[in-house]
């Protein structure tokens, strides 16, 4: 994915109280702390960047949704390893191919742990942005200390936790489709695992049924979620599958479904979304929009909501980068907007949301990817009560198995 730059309702009242558990404005300010961890980080000199992949495998077959076709059992993804001249080894997902990252690495070796990672910023040069999420859990790994409280806080913020995982499975086997049941098995599923909301794919009559057709099943599936769960909240995502009045008819037919969230009903005009805040006004439909994964526009996303048209700001937190997302999140802050990182496709995105959310707050829910693994301990991070809490170890508290 290419990224430029970069209940059901919230009365007003949540709203700021959500708002307001942020670390200082959104990045950390440190004081005399940060300058004693800093002077820690320059006692380390990065001595060798490896790379490697592991396997994410997902419990059960994932289908397609608006635009994509079937999304399969999980991917295989490229990571790397930092390590310095002190023993200090951290490792995460590789942001874009392995040919840039393997371009930069003699401009890593032997620079100080300090000179391409600054405490209260994070990486200091974008071209660092390979390795960012690399670099946050090695400064983790050589202070001792987790993510999110490099990021300002002790003790981490949590957050709700939604499955990710509800695509369109009732059209799958394609010889022999399992029906809305095979939805409400698979949302049994992830209740069973923990998860209190489901987003769920909508826009079946985009691509893979007849428009009629397909909204009618995209109402049927929603409404059938919400009656056999009605202790968990619904999100839906549209991923641009829609016109703006195919979308409302959505909504009609939904009638008093309450909804979490809409995430992406169609593609972003400052036109379109204020039809469709408009039209929510009269029907007395109170959901939040999320905008921003797909193909984001920055200057349009600023647009959108300095104008309070979308209200959960969601690029996704390795295309964007960590360090982005940590200097974006002020400014989400200041137009009243929270956040919430696309993760999908890696467990290991969610986690790195959940130190984000846990250091600088400000963030409305995290995207669940449920998945097992034999290359990563992925024991650590717990779900209670539907929030994701992130462990308290050093870095993002992942080890490799291998």
């Amino acid at each position: 994915m290419r990224r430029r730059e970069f209940i059901y309702t919230l009365n007003a009242g949540v709203a700021a109280s959500l708002l307001s558990k942020t670390a200082i404005g959104g990045v950390f300010q440190g004081g005399a702390g940060v300058g004693r961890m800093q002077e820690e980080l320059a006692y380390h000199k990065i001595q060798s960047v490896t790379f490697d992949d592991v396997r994410m495998q997902y419990p059960r077959f994932v289908g397609k949704n608006a635009r994509l076709d079937v999304h399969g059992f999980g991917p295989r993804l490229g990571i790397c390893t930092i390590t310095t001249d002190k023993g200090a080894k951290g490792w995460a997902s590789l942001r874009g191919g392995r040919n840039e990252a393997q371009r930069l690495v003699t401009e890593l070796v032997g620079k100080k742990l300090s000179d391409v990672f600054k405490v209260n910023v994070g990486i200091t040069d974008d071209r660092y942005l390979p390795f960012d999420i690399a670099l946050h859990d090695l400064a983790g790994v050589a202070l001792n200390k987790p993510v999110y409280a490099l990021l300002g806080r002790d003790k981490p913020f949590t957050t709700k936790y939604y499955s990710g995982m509800i695509y369109f499975d009732d059209l799958e086997p394609a010889h022999a489709p399992g029906g809305i049941d095979k939805v409400l098995a698979n949302c049994r599923y992830d209740y069973d695992y923990g998860y209190r909301q489901f987003k769920l794919k909508i826009g079946r009559g985009h691509r893979w049924m007849a428009q009629k057709e397909g909204l009618a099943r995209d109402i049927e599936v929603t409404k059938a979620v919400a009656k056999a769960f009605p202790d968990c909240e619904i999100l839906v995502d549209g991923n641009n599958g829609f016109t703006i009045n195919e979308f409302t008819a959505y909504l009609e037919g939904i009638g008093n479904t309450p909804l979490f969230w809409i995430e992406e009903p169609f593609h972003e005009t400052v036109e379109d979304y204020r039809k469709l805040r408009e039209w929510m006004a009269k029907a007395n439909v109170k959901s939040l929009l999320a905008e921003g994964e797909a193909d984001p526009d920055p200057a349009l996303l600023d647009t959108l909501m300095q104008q309070k048209l979308m209200d959960v700001h969601i690029s996704d937190i390795e295309g964007l980068g960590f360090t982005n997302w940590r200097k974006l999140m002020p400014s989400l802050i200041q137009y009243g907007v929270q956040a919430s990182p696309h993760a999908w496709g890696s467990l290991l995105k969610s986690f790195y949301t959940a130190h984000m959310a846990g250091g600088l707050g400000n963030t409305v829910t995290i995207e669940g990817v449920t998945s097992t693994s034999d290359d990563v301990d992925l024991s650590r991070y717990v779900i209670k009560d539907g929030n994701l809490i992130p462990p308290d170890a050093p870095g993002f508290g992942l080890e490799l198995l291998r």
